[in-house]
Parts: C-alpha cells; sequence; structure tokens
C-alpha cells in the first residue's frame, strides 16, 4: 500500500472501494482483490491516526512542561 497516500485520499479509496464492492455483478476474485486491498488501506489509515494522536499528545506534553515552567 502506498505510505505516501494522505489520511484522506486513503478514506477516500476505501469508500470507492467499498462502491465497488457492493456492486451484484462483481466475481468473487475480485472482491477479494478488493477486500484485500480495503484491509490495507484500513490498516494505512490506523498507522496514520495512530501518529496523529502522538503527535498531539507531544504537543499537550510540550505545553503543558511550558506552563509549569512559566
Amino acid at each position: 500500500m502506498n505510505e505516501e497516500l494522505s489520511l484522506e485520499e486513503a478514506f477516500k479509496n476505501l469508500d470507492e472501494l467499498i462502491g465497488q464492492m457492493q456492486s451484484a455483478d462483481i466475481p468473487l476474485e475480485e472482491a477479494f482483490a478488493l477486500y484485500k486491498k480495503g484491509v490495507a488501506l484500513v490498516e494505512l489509515c490506523s498507522k496514520k491516526i495512530e501518529k496523529v494522536e502522538c503527535d498531539i499528545k507531544l504537543v499537550g506534553e510540550a505545553e503543558k512542561e511550558t506552563e509549569e515552567n512559566d
């Protein structure tokens, strides 16, 4: 999976995959391939969200230290 995708792009791609998978005409093999891509996109989104959460915690801790030192 392309790690360079932004979170927004990854969500957009995931939404498109879901739309494709909801088609009644999709062969099983193609549905499984789309499912695997979707799982990879979900993992990518999860990693990116975890990184943002860590960054937010670091900023919060830095602000708290600054306030305590003032």
